[in-house]
């Protein structure tokens, strides 16, 4: 199986699962990461997913350049349509979603660490978009991210260069939450992401929301769209629940309702 996606109470766990190839992207391989992404947006049971890469060499290097490179070229030039729809490009996901770095996070791979909403890499991971290299540029949202996430002339380095960078350097610039060693990865994603899970989950996707989608929007526009989620979690079952529970002082029962 080139992905493997399992479900382990309110957390999905997402592996790309070709760690021959280091964990690279084939359109196979794109698809099924789309339909995972999906399956996790459209459960009701599932609240954070988690994306890593098998063993410990690579999260993901990016494109199978034997097999995406020419399929990009000779099926997507004009028919942006039959690449699949990941959280790279296509598909909205409001759902918190953590990657787990477990080694080199190169072109693609940078780029699917940086659609997910925290990172938390390995002392072994490396980072950078070497498109450059190959007469490409960062076509899965390298160009737009990058810039957004870092200070633009680090990110001008990275993309104009092609030279990777290690996770103390990421995590310095910021383009990482934290840096574990290598067998407190996996651990430490999943207790970030069990702690997600005792928070009110719709209020956390609409944080989400207004922070991402207010990206691009004027600051008077950007609090129009934040009024307006914010009212629509008032009247949630799960405000009712975490405001009678903190006057109780209990701990909450939410239930996405």
């Amino acid at each position: 199986m080139a992905l493997v996606y399992e479900k382990k109470g309110k957390i999905a766990y997402i592996t790309l699962n070709r760690p021959e190839a280091f964990n690279s992207l084939d359109p196979e391989t794109l698809g099924e990461l789309g339909q995972a992404f999906m399956d996790f947006r459209d459960d009701p049971n599932l609240w954070v997913a988690i994306v890593t890469g098998a063993g410990n060499r690579a999260f993901c290097a990016g494109a199978d350049i034997a097999k995406m490179l020419p399929f990009m070229k000779d099926q997507c030039r004009g028919a942006p349509w039959r690449m699949a729809a990941t959280i790279m490009r296509g598909l909205k996901v409001w759902k918190p979603v953590i990657a787990a770095v477990n080694g080199h996070a190169l072109g693609g791979g940078l780029e699917l660490a940086m659609a997910c909403d925290l990172r938390i890499a390995a002392e072994n991971a490396t980072f950078g978009q070497p498109e450059v290299r190959l007469g490409l540029i960062p076509g899965w949202g390298g160009t737009q991210r990058l810039p957004r996430l870092i200070p633009k002339a680090k990110a001008a380095e990275i993309l104009l260069t092609g030279q990777s960078i290690d996770a103390a350097e990421a995590y310095r610039i910021g383009l990482v939450n934290k840096v574990v060693p290598l067998a407190e990865l996996m651990p430490t994603a999943t207790q970030w992401a069990e702690n997600i899970c005792k928070l009110a989950p719709l209020a956390v996707r609409a944080a989400k929301q207004a922070m991402l989608e207010g990206e691009n929007l004027t600051l008077d526009e950007g609090l129009d769209l934040e009024w307006m989620l914010e009212e629509s979690v008032l009247v949630t079952e799960d405000f009712a629940e975490g405001t009678k529970a903190f006057l109780s002082k209990k701990t909450p029962d939410f239930k996405a309702k």
